[in-house]
């Protein structure tokens, strides 16, 4: 028959079996050897780690871009003012800085309180002001994306507020304290974002459940106070424990809410979220029958009109 032709003399057949694959071939069909399944499990986690604020972030900036972070650009604006201002020593703009926005242990209590909004954009003497803007662009950013304006100043009034407590308390207690502060830092200059951006960045890891990363910014703010125990690193430690109460204070309310029966505890919010997702389907269900019978109307009315 034509199309078939015999093997040629010498050549392989058709059904010989095949040489073994070598061992390079089997790692390359099983999963391209150790390097390429290291950068899997790498993008794994990465995905699971940042996938959710990554996807919440795009879905924030989807269609409208520098519009959905005013408060941060408003924030670098200042932060980069402030520090032109405060630069010129010999001018009348360190003056106007240091009385708009340099608190101190030993300021009265009305003083601090005036001083701390501004306070949080102006950059510390002893750090770079790039590091301030990166720390402010990256954190702030997300932070006003995922939670809103409201809840990003809240979350940063109270952390930076809690710093500002803590040494007034520790320059009270004393270095003998546990807690206490010497006395020479109730004249330190206590500026910078530092404490509100570690505080916003524990509230954003609860809030996506990246708990590797919101374990790594602890142990760092450890790190660092072991490493400098000055001031700065032992209110950034406040600043954790103010997130950390924030985080808390949802699970604490749902439990109240929740009673003491059977479900309540973490599942507190949950039969709202049932109720609301109930309720909602109810209108839909009757959104669809309105429409079926404005349709069924519809076409009795043509049908008339036919006839």
């Amino acid at each position: 028959m034509t199309g078939c032709r015999p093997p040629r003399d010498g050549g392989p057949d058709e059904g010989a079996a095949r040489p073994a694959p070598t061992g390079s071939h089997r790692a390359a069909g099983e999963g391209g050897g150790p390097a390429r399944r290291a950068v899997e499990a790498a993008a794994g986690f990465a995905r699971r780690e940042w996938g959710p604020v990554w996807t919440a972030v795009r879905t924030g900036l989807a269609g409208r871009g520098p519009r959905a972070i005013p408060l941060t650009l408003v924030s670098l604006c200042l932060i980069v003012l402030l520090q032109a201002a405060q630069r010129r020593s010999h001018s009348w703009g360190h003056g106007l800085v240091a009385d708009l926005g340099f608190v101190r242990a030993g300021d009265p209590w009305w003083l601090a309180l005036a001083r701390t909004p501004l306070s949080l954009f102006v950059p510390a003497a002893d750090l770079p002001v790039w590091g301030a803007l990166a720390q402010v662009f990256v954190v702030l950013g997300i932070a006003e994306v995922t939670l809103r304006v409201r809840r990003t100043l809240l979350v940063a009034y109270v952390c930076t507020l809690a710093g500002t407590l803590y040494a007034r308390i520790g320059v009270a207690t004393g270095p003998g304290g546990p807690l206490g502060l010497p006395a020479a830092d109730a004249g330190v200059v206590d500026t910078g974002p530092s404490s509100a951006v570690v505080g916003l960045a524990l509230v954003l890891c609860c809030r996506f459940r990246a708990w590797f990363t919101g374990t790594l910014v602890v142990v760092l703010m450890v790190v660092e106070a072991v490493l400098k125990p000055n001031l700065a690193g032992k209110e950034h430690l406040v600043a954790v424990a103010a997130a950390a109460a924030l985080c808390a204070l949802p699970a604490l309310r749902g439990r109240r809410r929740g009673g003491g029966g059977e479900g309540s505890g973490a599942a507190g919010p949950r039969p709202r979220r049932t109720a609301r997702l109930t309720a909602a389907a109810a209108a839909r269900s009757r959104g669809a029958v309105r429409c079926g019978s404005r349709r069924r109307s519809i076409r009795r009315g043509g049908r008339r009109r036919g006839r």
